[in-house]
């Protein structure tokens, strides 16, 4: 049982204000692997403090002072990885192949694409503009929350920016899924980082996340998560009127026409779609494919889910996971019964665990078919490896499909025609456009339209979310 109680504030370890144990479930196998306390507002206001009283001499500091950090952060990183893989088995269940070849490499990702970013723009120096000078500024004290599904992901995507630009802050990682946060936290602290500069703080959203948002020492909210919860922290924030930044929940269509490789392309939509086991926000779970090659997309599609393999985390190998919890199991069954209900045609997968595996949050690969944009498993975010196959006529129709929703993180296309693929592409309202499976660099901009949220993330896009802009005239 690993005892991870204490939080990082000030540059050291702390016991919590009044503590709160909770379990860390593994859901492979639905019993404790750790525990940790979660805070209280007593401990956001000691963080905070911590962080407001190193922003001073943090945000004065040179862009080679804070790009050293960075490569020290790296060179930590990469030596520990191995430490990183088996947390996020542990506390989400992502299978080790996956992890070590997926999780853990997205955070020296966005750390070297951050570290590139900051040497290429520098922003250390005003430039001139008519007869003023723009300067950019570190915007403050930041509140960041990071989600359970890529842990690792987010939390670099937001720390390293918000260190680069000269901010200090404090985090409130996923309380469900905390052990990735708490061992880079002693990576940030190996690597020499001020203290203060970086601070973490454990607990659920009423109790820690509700406290940053509203905090009148926050000048900066980065949220990663659901519509609902952004929704919450953006509210909460109102009243101090400090920035907000929101990476939210997403219903990504993924346009298939005729033209395309059918089975190459039906081998990659679902492949996306259950990746991870199908826990992310920017998943392409709305298959909308051309009528003329529907009833063939829809064999291959039963035929292609039918060969994923479920298995468990510790094992090697090229399979799925569980998801992360009994809560999430029980909400993606209650969405299967739905679709089941409201008429769609099940061609794979279905209610239920799959064969083998009576312990453990373990979802079958279940493809619906003969689905209408109108049902609710096309509507809503199901967060588990669950497609939906929607037929469409014309192009006009499938960009019509695709783009009714309330949702516009990430769009997929595949065709074989190029000039399709660019007509297209700019009609989709979404943040991000994939053609025919390209995979997404590190230094683009990575956010949504609509109710999937605001601001962008990644390299210099990222960098520029936490800086401030300022005017000196005369």
């Amino acid at each position: 049982m690993i005892k991870k109680r204490q939080f990082y504030i000030g540059g050291d370890w702390v016991d919590p204000v009044a503590p709160n144990d909770l379990d860390v479930i593994n859901p492979a196998t639905e019993k404790p692997v750790a525990v940790i306390s979660l805070g209280s507002e007593g401990d956001v206001d000691k963080a905070v403090a911590a962080a407001r009283q190193a922003f001073d001499a943090w945000s004065e500091t040179s862009v080679d002072t804070r790009a050293a950090l960075l490569e020290r952060i790296i060179a930590v990183y990469e030596r520990r990885a191995g430490e990183m893989d088996e947390a996020i088995r542990l506390e989400m269940g992502a299978p080790r192949s996956f992890t070590r070849e997926q999780q853990t490499p997205a955070g020296t990702g966005h750390l070297q694409a951050t570290l590139e970013a900051l040497k290429a723009h520098r922003f250390e120096w005003p430039s001139p503009r008519g007869g003023s000078l723009l300067r950019h500024e570190p915007i403050g004290v930041c509140g960041l929350i990071t989600p359970w599904n890529w842990p690792i992901n987010q939390i670099a995507a937001k720390v390293a920016p918000a260190l680069a630009a000269g901010c200090t802050m404090v985090l409130k990682p996923s309380e469900i899924a905390p052990l990735s946060a708490l061992l880079f936290a002693e990576m940030l602290d190996e690597a020499g980082c001020p203290p203060g500069v970086f601070n973490l703080v454990n607990g659920d959203g009423e109790g820690v996340g509700a406290v940053l948002s509203a905090h009148p020492g926050i000048d900066m909210m980065s949220f990663t998560g659901s519509t609902r919860a952004g929704v919450s922290v953006t509210r909460n924030a109102a009243p101090t009127v400090k920035r907000v930044a929101l990476e939210l929940g997403g219903k990504s269509p993924n346009l298939l026409f005729a033209d395309a490789d059918l089975e190459t392309a039906l081998r990659f939509s679902l492949e996306s779609c259950f990746s991870n086991t199908g826990q992310s926000c920017d998943a392409p779970t709305r298959l909308l494919v051309e009528r003329s090659a529907y009833a063939e997309a829809v064999e291959l599609a039963a035929k292609i889910a039918g060969e994923v393999k479920v298995g468990d985390p510790a094992e090697e190998g090229d399979h799925i996971g569980p998801v992360i919890s009994g809560l999430q199991y029980d909400k993606i069954q209650a969405h299967i019964e739905s679709g089941i209900a409201e008429g769609a045609r099940l061609i794979a997968g279905g209610p239920g665990k799959p064969e083998g595996f009576d312990t453990g949050y373990y979802v079958r690969p279940t493809v619906f078919a003969d689905v209408g944009n109108d049902m609710s498993i096309a509507r809503n975010e199901i967060f588990g490896p669950v497609l939906v196959m929607i037929p469409f006529d014309t192009e006009e129709e499938a960009i019509r499909i695709a783009n009714d929703t309330p949702y516009g993180l990430a769009a997929y296309l595949q065709t074989g025609n190029p000039e399709r693929a660019k007509r297209v592409s700019r009609k989709l309202r979404a943040g991000s456009v994939y053609i025919n499976g390209a995979a997404p660099d590190w230094d683009v901009p990575f956010g949504g339209y609509k109710q999937s949220g605001n601001g962008r993330e990644y390299g210099e896009f990222g960098l520029e979310d936490f800086l401030e802009l300022k005017v000196i005239t005369g």
